[in-house]
């Protein structure tokens, strides 16, 4: 019985930060949706990045984009930062990791490129200077954080999208950052191909 009640927790955890975070940031998801799209039909690329169990979403994202989401269509520009190892461990070997993303992003970033950043708690110094280089790129930033949004937050001008997830533990926010890139991908396909996708 106490298996069954950890499982139960575990999901009654998950659906109750899922809740508070569609309460408090749909206007907000619907902007980045918006942006995104805006994005894409302006001939420019969505770049993706995070760390750990972040950069595993964020290859999910780009390849949701890239191939489909739900239903067939056109495969959308969307680029992992996070999937080349021989590219990540190059300039991990001949930089630092803090360069892992900004490198990429000064030689593949474009104006009017979106980057989208994923972190649980926004502290991670490779993708706080991954929002720089964006940023000296004329890119636009969507950060999907949690907790408090930590350093990545300050970074983010009045016209880019936060959508911090409350909530401290790491699991519960990558549960919800998954709902979301969902969300986004779902939101793309509406506005670009119609409510049978």
């Amino acid at each position: 019985m106490e298996l069954e009640e950890r499982i139960i927790n575990h999901f009654h955890n998950s659906m109750e930060v899922n809740a508070v975070t569609i309460e408090q940031y749909t206007p907000l998801i619907a902007h980045a949706g918006e942006l995104l799209l805006h994005t894409l039909v302006s001939e420019s690329k969505i770049l993706c990045c995070g760390n750990g169990g972040s950069a595993g979403l964020a290859q999910h994202f780009a390849a949701l984009l890239l191939n489909r989401f739900r239903n067939e269509r056109p495969g959308l520009p969307a680029m992992s930062l996070c999937a080349d190892a021989a590219v990540a461990t190059g300039i991990c070997e001949d930089s630092t990791f803090a360069d892992v993303y900004a490198k990429q992003i000064r030689a593949l970033g474009q104006p009017g490129d979106i980057l989208l950043i994923i972190s649980p708690h926004g502290r991670s110094a490779s993708l706080i200077q991954a929002i720089q280089a964006a940023h000296d790129r004329e890119m636009l930033v969507i950060a999907l954080t949690g907790g408090d949004g930590g350093d990545m937050t300050s970074l983010l001008g009045p016209e880019e999208v936060e959508i911090c997830v409350p909530a401290d533990d790491t699991v519960l926010v990558h549960h919800a950052h998954l709902m979301l890139l969902h969300t986004l991908c779902d939101l793309i396909d509406y506005q670009l191909f119609g409510s049978e996708y």
